[in-house]
């Protein structure tokens, strides 16, 4: 069995996944302690943290949900709420899921560390919690996400490959996630491992919430604070921030590479005209999957060992049953590879009539 360690400073207001708290928190993780014995008559809450995102909606919950159907032979039923970046109404629908009764809950937390009081009051009443996407804190019972600081890299490296030569003729600017995400400080861990030392990084900002009108506001103050033609590039931590960042590079007249992640169709679209560079492909399917098929299982008593072949620690946890899904770079070179042939979009939906001549143009056809 792999432990995965994620480890980030707490100066850069990210949230350690390095273990630590009381000896009580920090026990060995038990997955299936509380969880009653049921069989497939069971009911999961899905707790969604915002729908700025196209991927939540489009793609997590109707996988979850249907993965969930085909677990307990359509007998299991899905209770589903959208925090919209709003962590006081994520917790509240906690409580709600814990007055409903649920046998299980996937948490995907809008702010990881102030969502721990609510995981626990959901374990006293019995019911495991799967963190997705993020680790949540608090008494988590498995998680599942991508490995994040792989994804960090993984921009980096596009970056480095675009810029080429020219990396340290002038400044980058880095347009991380929000602070309340544990996964933005690993996406930025993972991308300062790859960048510091081989480019100048001239402005730096964590994006509130993750909004791009937030990101354009920022990457307009780097171009006035560095001056647009000393900009050679931007990593951004996923695609609706890159597409506030374009927006304002293209009304400055600036054109240099922008990294993105999620592979949003707005995003491919933007890397098919050349506009971005990149985005980092997750397969959200075995993400969707790994998340019910332990949620399934915490619901009806049963270990996950078959399930996470990982562990990680929280700051809160040691020990939690994890799956952790690769990821892959997307660039006009794969599009069709990846995106197209995992069926989450046809050529015809990309190819629209304002991006026809661009799709043909690189063989997107």
């Amino acid at each position: 069995m792999r432990r995965a360690a994620f480890a980030v400073a707490a100066g850069a207001m990210a949230i350690s996944l390095a273990a630590c708290g009381s000896a009580d928190e920090a026990g060995d993780n038990d997955s299936s302690s509380s969880a009653p014995k049921k069989g497939d008559d069971i009911k999961v809450g899905l707790l969604l943290p915002e729908n700025q995102t196209a991927r939540y909606e489009k793609f997590d919950r109707p996988l979850i949900e249907k993965k969930i159907g085909e677990l307990t032979n359509g007998k299991g039923e899905v209770v589903y709420a959208n925090a919209k970046q709003d962590a006081s109404q994520q917790a509240q629908q906690v409580e709600s899921m814990i007055t409903n009764k649920v046998d299980v809950i996937i948490l995907d937390a809008v702010d990881s560390a102030a969502i721990k009081s609510s995981v626990q009051k959901a374990k006293d009443a019995g019911i495991p919690v799967v963190a997705y996407d993020r680790l949540a804190q608090g008494p988590i019972d498995g998680y599942t996400s991508f490995d994040n600081v792989t994804v960090g890299k993984t921009q980096g490296e596009a970056l480095l490959k675009a810029l080429g030569d020219k990396a340290k003729d002038g400044q980058i600017v880095m347009m991380n996630g929000s602070s309340t995400d544990p996964n933005a400080a690993q996406f930025k861990e993972g991308a300062h491992s790859v960048l510091d030392g081989n480019v100048n990084v001239g402005k730096e900002y964590d994006t509130k919430e993750w909004k791009p009108e937030n990101a354009n506001a920022n990457m307009e103050g780097a171009i006035s604070a560095i001056g647009k033609d000393k900009i050679i590039g931007v990593y951004s931590a996923n695609d609706g921030m890159a597409g506030g960042i374009i927006t304002a590079l293209k009304a400055a007249g600036i054109d240099v590479p922008v990294t993105g992640q999620d592979a949003e169709l707005a995003g491919v679209q933007r890397i098919v005209t050349g506009e971005q560079y990149m985005s980092v492909y997750k397969p959200y399917a075995p993400e969707a999957d790994a998340a019910a098929e332990m949620a399934v299982a915490l619901a009806q008593g049963k270990s996950l060992d078959s399930v996470a072949k990982d562990k990680v620690d929280s700051p809160t946890n040691k020990g939690i049953p994890a799956v952790l899904v690769g990821v892959t770079s997307l660039t006009q070179d794969n599009i069709k590879d990846t995106v197209v042939k995992d069926g989450v979009y046809t050529v015809a939906e990309i190819c629209t009539a304002k991006y026809k001549a661009a799709c043909e143009k690189i063989g997107l056809e």
